[in-house]
């Protein structure tokens, strides 16, 4: 295979796996990587954050690559996927294969070089992985258990710094759970006739739009509660009390976006202003913890 070749190759698996939307959680890692360094009183050293990184990016794609592994056959039958790379013919199954391989090895490698622990609990990692995949087969709770895998970032810095668990960072990860779950909700609302046919489950195929859209208010509502309990007892204070602000008005302006008669905007709701929320919510934690 020439260079050329490879370069478009890569291209078109970090396309598959939406590599752009790892911006989601990323930042709450290292949000982890801060409230860990605040409770220790010790900065991270390069080599640390190196392999952080590395985990939550291996871990990341390998989820994403395995998630669009599975549900290939599901994808090509539902005309809003049927041209995602695998259902298309863009990518074989064994490109996936082993794009999923060389993510989750180099998740595995970056949980060695941090400590015991972290290399220990990759299999936990794993087992929610794919117990995502399968989710929507058998259980409405999938958005549920994508905000655990996605928690799993800032739990996972800070037990690669420290080598316990914390309970701000628990408060973190119960946060980015609420608001991964909501955003999901979300997300499923395009789906909901096709999943009711096809006997799929989620929140917005069982409850209907107006009353998902309620509990995705209440999900981000306790994100936003869970935010503000960091203020006790971490260090953090009024520049960090201006981000959860922040957030705040980013969440409420997201929900207008979306409407029970109108879900036109709804990639705008979810792609763009979740990036800003992460974004924004580690920019104001990192500026409150150097200030």
């Amino acid at each position: 295979m020439s260079m050329t070749a490879l370069v478009d190759k890569t291209r078109t698996l970090l396309e598959m796996i939406k590599f752009s939307h790892t911006i989601f959680a990323f930042p709450f890692a290292l949000m982890g990587v801060v409230l860990a360094s605040l409770a220790s009183g010790a900065a991270p050293g390069i080599g640390q954050i190196f392999w952080i990184c590395l985990a939550m990016v291996g871990a990341r794609s390998g989820a994403m690559g395995l998630n669009r592994i599975i549900d290939a056959r599901i994808d090509k039958e539902n005309p809003r996927t049927a041209e995602r790379h695998i259902p298309a013919g863009k990518i074989s199954r064994t490109e996936a294969w082993l794009f999923v391989a060389v993510s989750f090895a180099a998740l595995l490698l970056a949980a060695w070089m941090l400590n015991p622990l972290c290399f220990y609990l990759a299999p936990v990692a794993f087992f929610f992985f794919v117990l995502y995949a399968y989710c929507k087969r058998f259980t409405a709770l999938a958005h549920v258990v994508l905000g655990i895998c996605l928690a799993a970032a800032p739990i996972g810095a800070w037990i690669a710094l420290r080598g316990d668990i914390g309970w701000q960072v628990v408060i973190l990860g119960l946060a980015v759970l609420f608001w991964v779950a909501g955003f999901d909700i979300f997300y499923a609302l395009q789906d909901l006739e096709y999943d009711r046919e096809k006997g799929l489950h989620s929140i917005p195929s069982r409850l209907g739009v107006e009353r998902s859209l309620l509990l995705v208010r209440a999900f981000h509502g306790m994100m936003v509660f869970l935010l503000l309990l960091l203020l006790v007892g971490t260090g953090l204070g009024w520049i960090y009390f201006l981000g959860v602000v922040a957030v705040s008005g980013m969440l409420v302006y997201e929900h207008r976006l979306v409407k029970p008669d109108d879900l036109s905007r709804l990639d705008a709701a979810f792609f763009n202003m979740n990036g800003y929320i992460s974004v924004t919510i580690f920019a104001f934690t990192l500026l409150d913890a150097l200030v």
